[in-house]
């Protein structure tokens, strides 16, 4: 306990004391050491993006921003959009950074001959051997820490998503899918400004709804790519809420392991098209649809409650298309068409829906395999 205690105490004097040497030194250049190790990242992997360098350097997402902000206000760093990729802010340096960067490694170089002045070649050599694999190890640890779920948006009431309850639903962010009429792009490919809703606030936000709210829905993106999925529906279930599960069916083995564990009530699992039309409709080609039947074939089977879903787009679905789909779900409990709702989300723009007639007009097909209802017109 004592080397414990000796050892974050000499953690802390060497972070407060290079703090401390590298603002006196920088301040001629109206920069801190809060920017410095941001700036020479930068330099050295021009071009590099925001979401890079903060993995690089296991920044957070506010001591990044505020860091890149002062350095583009200062003018030795520029944030360019990237030309292919919208969502990708790229970084690089401006001339002011050329003019001054030797000086920063001047800096870094004095405060390390200073603070290892006592110690020789070799024992230098091993303290930052030794350093380096502890950093890396805090690395993981760090890694590890963050795999809880990642929410990054609350619709704090709902009616119509879980069927016959008063809810809210959980945004997760990522999905496996591309669907090109996807109204949740910033979701499925999680720009850099999304913010993730923070755990404790989430939490905060159950426990005051009780009572109020009967179950959580956990939408996406796609919610079974996320590792910490099973710890928060533990948590939601302590807190006594029934949950709904949106999925697209692609993780057939955690969607059933979730179902014996008893932590999911409900399941609207998304079918995107007949099987010979998939791959197109989620922006996949050559895709392996046998997941995807699994996952059907565990739902028409098991002992959950549970839809099928469709939105309905007419540059992918028509009555041949809707019909292959219907037979192929043809046992299951409930089968929705949805008509599709065009926004500024939507990862292709110039899609359209179909006209109420036409959407009754495939809820009879259906019907005739599948009990069919349409939603939200």
């Amino acid at each position: 306990m004592e080397s414990e205690s000796k050892l974050l105490i000499d953690t802390s004097i060497l972070y407060r004391s290079m703090q401390k040497f590298y603002d006196k030194r920088l301040s001629t250049y109206d920069l801190g050491s809060g920017q410095l190790p941001l700036l020479l990242l930068i330099y050295e992997n021009e071009g590099i993006s925001m979401q890079q360098l903060a993995k690089l350097g296991s920044f957070d997402k506010g001591t990044i921003t505020r860091g890149l902000v002062k350095l583009e206000e200062q003018g030795y760093i520029q944030i360019k959009t990237n030309r292919d990729d919208k969502r990708i802010r790229q970084l690089t340096t401006c001339e002011k950074t050329k003019d001054i960067i030797s000086k920063a490694y001047m800096i870094r170089r004095e405060w390390w001959e200073q603070a290892t002045k006592e110690l020789d070649a070799s024992q230098v050599a091993l303290f930052e051997d030794l350093q380096h694999r502890i950093a890396n190890r805090a690395r993981v640890m760090e890694i590890d820490e963050d795999r809880h779920m990642r929410i990054f948006g609350i619709q704090k009431l709902t009616l119509l998503d879980y069927p016959g309850k008063v809810a809210c639903t959980l945004f997760s962010g990522g999905c496996n899918f591309r669907c090109p009429y996807c109204q949740n792009s910033d979701l499925v490919f999680l720009s850099e400004d999304l913010i993730e809703i923070d755990r404790m606030d989430m939490e905060q936000f159950l426990e005051k709804r009780k009572g109020l709210l009967e179950g959580v829905c956990i939408s996406g993106g796609e919610a079974l790519l996320q590792e910490g999925i099973e710890e928060l529906l533990i948590r939601i279930r302590q807190m006594g809420y029934a949950i709904k599960l949106d999925t697209n069916g692609s993780k057939p083995k955690k969607l059933k392991e979730l179902i014996d564990k008893q932590l999911i009530d409900y399941v609207a699992m998304d079918v995107k098209n007949d099987p010979s039309h998939y791959g197109e409709t989620i922006g996949i080609s050559d895709f392996d649809l046998s997941p995807i039947m699994e996952s059907v074939e565990l739902l028409k089977h098991g002992r959950i409650p549970y839809e099928f879903r469709t939105t309905v787009v007419k540059e992918y679905h028509n009555e041949e298309r809707l019909k292959a789909l219907a037979q192929w779900l043809k046992g299951g409990s409930v089968y929705y068409l949805q008509p599709f709702v065009d926004s500024e989300k939507t990862i292709l723009k110039g899609l359209h829906p179909h006209d109420t007639q036409d959407l009754y007009a495939f809820q009879v097909i259906c019907n005739a395999y599948i009990p069919t209802k349409i939603r939200g017109l």
